[in-house]
């Protein structure tokens, strides 16, 4: 942080880049905004392009030492990695909260999330032999729970890591990467933050071996043309479509579907995005949707985490009200500092307007009624973004039998977007 900064800790240092087990390099700072204010609330190093190129190599090195052959000590230190996170919960998720504007539980249940995906690697074997360096790149929803999900299994299979995080929420990475420097060998674990150029570069690198990346569509097809033949592992958008069966309880299901769907505002990937409801159960199932909207409102509502989302999101329920859509529950933006919108709840839409068929990925969900179960899955199935899909019915072997039909990475039965640590196809968020 820039002199006199005070950051949300009440701290007046500088964080840092980690590379190779120590400060990196940098050429002047950026600005990080917090989504509550709208403000830009402290600065983050911009790593030069010489930091980068040490880190990737610190991670070259130190793959081709021990850290590859000895399985205890990867044991050892993911178990002193998982420990670290957890004491340092109350600080990391303070400044989690500040840059990417969830509550502060919310923040401490992430950070416990990282924790444990470190623990369970730490204390079960990791199937696969890495391949060298991995570049881990990860988007501002879940600044650190994505982050391990792919960091924790990558350092237990022998892989070494350059992290960065998104330029929207870089710095509870950046206190992740200083406080790991104490249990951490050298080289191992890299964390640079920057504006895009960096990612690029990072991608690009010709010492990386691997790349995962969590983000956008658009951004993601950028990593796959500076990849080239490297491995990767994207988590895109999403669009993940809900279906409900005829035989469902709509008010338990509403409640259901809302938690999964507005957990963390709405900005996570694998989390439900369009409902497809029976008609016989339209209206119970809206209204139902709409009272937990209602309350929800009153209550203590987060921001949405940038300024082009929460733009994005204004934007589709203005659109959806165009094309004849009912707003059930709000959906405006609030009168107050920052990116706040409560939740919209959409009755009467269908598929072909935009805020059904792209991945709103913020505080709305479209309500799609059908008549035929068989229209419903065909209109469930036309989506290019199939990360997950979910069924709620009262007959377990009929929905068991109609998610069997669905086209997606994942598909739940009376639940939506849990994923165990030991599971190739989570998602944190």
């Amino acid at each position: 942080m820039s002199e006199g900064t005070v950051s949300p800790l009440g701290l007046t240092a500088e964080l840092t880049s980690t590379v190779d087990g120590a400060a990196g390099g940098h050429d002047g700072e950026f600005g990080v905004i917090g989504p509550a204010t709208g403000r830009v609330f402290a600065m983050a190093p911009e790593t030069t392009p010489e930091a980068l190129d040490a880190a990737v190599a610190a991670a070259d090195r130190t793959f081709r030492t021990e850290w590859r052959t000895d399985d205890d000590v990867r044991r050892g230190a993911l178990g002193a990695l998982a420990e670290t996170l957890a004491d340092s919960a109350d600080d990391l998720a303070a400044l989690l909260s500040a840059e990417q504007g969830k509550s502060l539980p919310d923040a401490l249940d992430e950070v416990a999330v990282a924790a444990r995906y470190a623990q369970y690697y730490a204390e079960n074997p990791a199937e696969r032999e890495a391949l060298g360096p991995i570049a881990v790149i990860t988007q501002w929803s879940f600044p650190l729970s994505i982050a391990f999900a792919s960091i924790a299994p990558a350092l237990r299979s022998g892989g070494t890591v350059v992290w960065k995080p998104s330029p929207h929420a870089p710095l509870s990475a950046l206190m992740a990467g200083e406080l790991l420097r104490l249990v951490l060998p050298p080289g191992v674990l890299n964390v640079v933050s920057g504006s895009d150029p960096l990612g690029a570069r990072l991608v690009a690198h010709p010492l990386v071996r691997e790349v995962g990346f969590t983000g956008s569509v658009a951004t993601g097809k950028k990593v796959v043309a500076a990849a080239d033949t490297k491995r990767l592992t994207l988590d895109l958008s999403g669009n993940d479509p809900v279906l409900v069966l005829d035989d469902a309880d709509p008010g338990r299901v509403a409640g259901e579907v809302f938690a999964a769907a507005f957990r963390n505002l709405g900005q996570v990937c694998v989390g439900p995005k369009r409902v497809y409801v029976p008609a016989s159960l339209q209206q119970a199932f809206v209204e139902a949707l709409t009272e937990l909207a209602r309350t929800a409102e009153h209550a203590e509502l987060a921001p949405v985490g940038t300024r082009q989302q929460f733009d994005r999101v204004v934007d589709l329920v203005a659109d959806a009200r165009a094309h004849r859509a009912v707003v059930t529950a709000c959906g405006s933006q609030l009168d107050r500092p920052g990116y706040f919108a409560a939740p919209a709840i959409l009755a009467d839409v269908t598929d072909g307007v935009r805020v059904v068929d792209e991945d709103q990925f913020g505080p709305v969900l479209p309500v799609i009624t059908y008549t035929d179960v068989d229209d419903a899955i065909k209109a469930a199935n036309a989506s290019p973004y199939r990360l997950g899909a979910s069924v709620f019915g009262a007959d377990p072997g009929r929905a068991a039998a109609v998610a069997g039909r669905l086209e997606a990475g994942a598909v739940w039965i009376g639940s939506h977007g849990t994923h165990p640590p030991e599971d190739p196809g989570r998602s944190a968020g």
